[in-house]
């Protein structure tokens, strides 16, 4: 597949292979080649206003036909963006029906709490939009399956926006394992470790949805950002699934000191004791035999890290030191001495850079994540423009999402193994 950014081309989602399941279901759902595409966009807060100004409103093939926030002045802050980008200024309304509504609406984006991804995504599908959604886990498994439901029932398509999928050193650790480098994968690692304190604990004055959810939860509450590119690696849904997983959480400390340190004169949060747990630890089993070991951890002081590890029989990569371990290279002889080697990953960037990024950096590397919510959002607009499978599609979003309730459980019962749904009703060993 390939997709133009402005005069230009860049292959993109040579990692995404030719799907089946989701070409049976979406001969229900086909739009002709369109030079451009009017987007509804349903969420405007931090992640969604962000993204529009950043990344959105520079595609040359997208048009916004109306904005929507439950939030007037977030409608209008979006508006003035699009406009002020040469764009037409989009209608705006706080109801998201009006949008799904809209003949002129080619597709819709949700940038929009958690809680609200996956009925939205319902009723756009039933609406006959197709659906760009941002990234969180789900309440409940039976929401998962009704959205794999609803499109084997429209075959209206979602695509999740992870972007991390297309992160550099993701997208060059899969071209690696696709070519063997690092032998047989055995166990991967990934984490969502980001210090969240302030964006929580002052949730409520920026309208923010994470204050309910460490409150009231106690999970795995945002996996896909590190399992999206291990998921990849490992083919899972193509050939290979997750089958159990086991989580266990840490006391919830971090967030409820910050607060007294902080906010002291906030009586209401200095009397509530949060469930969310300041770590979480989730061991995956897979079909093939592999593991993965996820961790979330947002309430204490930290570095920002994804955690991203990959180890195969034939050497591992490692996000946190930025270092590839090779079997049978000249630095593989030094184990104990390892630390001299950290940050050698650009030592290997000529020969296994992806190509996806060889291209990308050649045309520049935009805004955005280091880039890769451009690439996210061009896939989205090319599957959409040629009525093609999604990228990352509900069959993915399923897998992905339903590891938070399933982790919810799992941490309920001290541990105890969880089975994770076959959403593809093993269709996963053809795909």
């Amino acid at each position: 597949m390939k997709i133009k950014v402005f005069n230009h081309e860049i292959c993109v989602c040579a990692l995404l292979a030719t799907n089946s399941l989701c070409t049976k279901a979406a001969q229900k759902w086909c739009k002709k080649m369109k030079d451009k595409i009017h987007v509804g966009m349903i969420g405007l807060g931090a992640r969604g206003s962000g993204l529009l100004e950043m990344v959105f409103v520079q595609h040359p093939d997208v048009e916004f036909a109306v904005v929507c926030d439950s939030y007037s002045d977030r409608c209008e802050k979006a508006a003035d963006i699009i406009e002020k980008s040469g764009k037409k200024r989009p209608a705006v309304t706080t109801d998201y029906r009006d949008v799904l509504a809209m003949p002129e609406v080619d597709a819709v984006i949700l940038c929009t709490s958690w809680e609200h991804h996956v009925d939205l995504c319902i009723e756009a599908m039933e609406a006959g939009k197709p659906v760009g959604c941002e990234v969180g886990g789900a309440y409940s498994v039976r929401e998962c399956w009704k959205l794999v439901e609803t499109y084997e029932k429209t075959g209206v398509p979602v695509m999740m926006m992870e972007n991390c999928v297309y992160g550099r050193d993701e997208m060059m650790v899969l071209n690696m394992a696709e070519q063997g480098v690092l032998g047989t994968v055995v166990h991967c690692e990934g984490g969502y470790k980001h210090d969240l304190r302030e964006e929580v604990a002052f949730g409520k004055e920026n309208r923010h949805y994470r204050l309910e959810n460490y409150i009231h939860r106690n999970a795995e509450n945002y996996p896909t950002h590190e399992l999206g590119p291990i998921a990849r690696i490992l083919h899972i849904n193509r050939g290979n699934r997750m089958l159990t997983l086991t989580s266990v959480a840490s006391k919830a400390a971090g967030l409820k000191e910050y607060i007294r340190d902080k906010k002291p004169e906030d009586q209401v949060l200095n009397n509530v004791d949060f469930n969310q747990a300041d770590v979480v630890n989730t061991i995956i089993t897979c079909a093939n035999g592999e593991t993965i070991l996820l961790t979330l951890d947002t309430t204490l002081p930290r570095y920002y890290s994804r955690g991203f590890t990959v180890q195969g029989t034939k050497g591992m990569y490692m996000e946190d030191n930025k270092s590839l371990f090779i079997e049978g290279e000249e630095h593989a002889e030094d184990h104990f001495t390892w630390s001299k080697h950290w940050n050698n990953v650009e030592e290997y960037r000529d020969k296994y850079e992806h190509p996806v990024w060889k291209k990308y950096i050649e045309e520049g590397v935009k805004e955005g994540h280091d880039g890769m919510d451009w690439l996210t959002f061009c896939d989205f607009v090319k599957f959409i423009q040629t009525g093609s499978e999604a990228p990352v599609d509900v069959y993915d979003m399923a897998a992905w999402m339903c590891i938070t309730p399933l982790t919810e459980q799992s941490i309920a019962m001290g541990g105890q193994p969880v089975a994770i749904p076959d959403f593809t009703n093993g269709a996963w060993m053809r795909r």
